[in-house]
């Protein structure tokens, strides 16, 4: 009996040993082959952007989930133009391409894919755009390339900061002005170089009153403040009479010189960096983390990192409010305008040299898969965000803290920028898709010194600094049309060449002295005239505008 339960007892551990190594083969098949079954593509988008680590936590966790991954390549030591031209001569592209103000050379060199016929087979992605903003999409030989990365409302616009365009202001200096109400130009400046001569330095540094971002395509800093001096919206090519729906390039308005005379008094008196011109975007942002850089004109977007640079090390007065700048007082700003339409001239596009676009496209599609979404903008529960009882999202300050920090961006944040994103609400209808943009988030982090800001003016988002949100016309934003526009028809040309003009000329004039201004702005404004078809460039604007209102008024 005893050697019949032994050998029973053998035969049982025997099995037991076997299935164990059934289970753990089967185990580690699987796993081998939902290794090899993560589809990695390569993607290149044209604009400058920050390297994440290989292992990204959360880039990985977006490959389990989707079974795909990207790695990403950005724009460094060349313009668009240049990076793109090298590819195309080469014939070599990645399976992923966003060519921003170079995809009209894309599209002319056969470079992408049309996507048209495959979107109905990627639900998420063909309902991620509208039937009329698709067809907004197709070129002049029918075929929609690319899709747009930005501006895509899910639910409602939940912004507390306004991601455009603005005079910016160091709360400090709002403060150690008694909270003043900001308007002009004059008062703008009158105020950065009142502080500036009672407190040339802080913490040992010399403080910067303003800079002024020129590197590449972000030069619109440099060339587009006119525009919202005089009292139009961000139509960033030109400005537009509503009454007669014409454009007219905003260069050479009474407003421009006004702005850039006034830069030359500060260049002279010491007021503006002298290094300004020469630094690149990665300086610039990082002269403004430092907290040391009391004003500047340029989109929020573009210097976020920096202000939440500053909130991690707890600067919280080194940090920006928005402010509505005008030439004068009679002059109503514009700075907060809704955009009816989409930037329709760049966008990502999938290039003739990816082997498997149906994937790709799959790829896309999962992107906007709601639980990816999460993981794209909030990174993963009880890591980097926990949950209360009615499903809202919230962070600890230590998560706060994390997503603030840069290092830990680098291997625990990634959000596939410029891949296409949803903005607004998650699709549960209780979360934001931005955290800072919760309700609750957003109240529960502000500091008691940015309360006091809000509070000093009546207001409780920092938004409101720049007055009622006002309804954009048919057209609005006209930059859109631009970006894609032949290189070597009459406005297109107009249009490179009126950026190297403005490249050109517009440092020279600011860094002369204030004796020289006239006679330097004289030669700029005969140069403009000389070498710029002005014309062919705002007829073809004024084409786009009745085209856009033809269409509006379809609706």
């Amino acid at each position: 009996m005893k050697n019949l339960v032994k050998r029973k007892s053998a035969w049982l551990a025997g099995i037991l040993a076997l299935a164990a190594l059934v289970f753990g083969l089967a185990y580690f098949y699987i796993l081998r082959k939902s290794v090899q079954e993560i589809k990695t593509f390569t993607a290149f988008m044209a604009v400058p952007g920050e390297e994440k680590g290989k292992d990204n936590r959360i880039r990985s966790k977006i490959a389990e989930l989707t079974g795909a991954r990207a790695e990403i390549e950005w724009l460094s030591g060349q313009t668009a133009e240049e990076k793109i031209a090298s590819m195309i001569q080469n014939g070599q592209y990645p399976d992923f391409i966003n060519g921003a103000d170079a995809s009209s050379m894309l599209i002319e060199a056969g470079a992408l894919v049309p996507l048209e016929d495959y979107l109905k087979d990627y639900p998420n992605l063909y309902q991620y755009l509208t039937p009329k903003q698709w067809e907004s999409l197709r070129k002049e030989d029918g075929h929609i390339y690319y899709i747009p990365p930005f501006g895509v409302i899910q639910g409602h616009n939940t912004q507390m900061m306004l991601s455009g365009e603005s005079f910016w202001i160091q709360k400090r200096v709002l403060e150690w002005a008694g909270f003043p109400e900001v308007k002009t130009l004059d008062e703008y400046f009158t105020l950065i170089t009142s502080y500036l001569e009672e407190n040339p330095q802080s913490d040992g540094q010399q403080n910067i009153g303003f800079e002024i971002l020129c590197d590449d395509w972000r030069y619109f800093c440099l060339e587009n403040p006119a525009m919202f001096l005089a009292g139009y919206p961000n139509e960033g090519c030109a400005i537009v009479d509503t009454k007669t729906q014409k454009a007219a390039v905003y260069d050479t308005i009474p407003e421009a010189k006004q702005y850039y005379q006034k830069l030359c008094q500060m260049f002279n008196r010491g007021v503006i960096d002298p290094e300004t011109f020469t630094l690149s975007y990665s300086q610039y942002i990082d002269k403004i983390s430092a907290g040391n850089v009391l004003g500047f004109v340029d989109q929020y977007w573009q210097i976020m990192d920096a202000q939440n640079t500053l909130y991690a090390n707890g600067r919280d007065d080194r940090t920006y409010v928005p402010l509505a700048i005008t030439a004068n007082e009679q002059i109503q700003g514009k700075y907060n305008c809704t955009e009816p339409n989409l930037n329709i001239g760049a966008g990502l596009g999938i290039s003739v040299d990816c082997k498997d676009v149906k994937g790709a496209l799959q790829f896309l599609n999962d992107l906007l898969l709601p639980e990816v979404m999460v993981l794209r903008y909030w990174g993963e529960r009880g890591i980097d965000y926990e949950v209360d009882e009615k499903g809202q999202f919230y962070r600890t300050e230590e998560q706060r803290k994390n997503w603030a920090n840069r290092d830990f961006q680098k291997e625990n944040v990634f959000s596939y920028t410029y891949f296409p994103a949803y903005e607004g609400m998650l699709a549960d209808n209780i979360n934001t898709i931005q955290p800072s943009e919760q309700p609750g988030e957003y109240y529960d982090k502000l500091s008691d010194y940015d309360k006091k800001v809000l509070d000093a003016y009546g207001f409780q988002t920092w938004k409101e600094f720049l007055g009622e949100e006002i309804e954009g016309s048919p057209w609005f934003p006209l930059y859109s049309c631009v970006a894609d526009w032949p290189a070597d028809s009459a406005y297109g040309q107009a249009k490179a060449e009126m950026e190297r003009t403005k490249r050109l000329w517009l440092p020279k004039v600011i860094m002369s002295s204030e004796e020289e201004f006239e006679k330097n702005w004289s030669a700029y404004m005969s140069n403009y005239q000389a070498n710029i078809d002005v014309d062919a460039y705002l007829n073809q604007l004024n084409l786009e505008i009745q085209k856009r209102v033809q269409a509006a008024q379809k609706e």
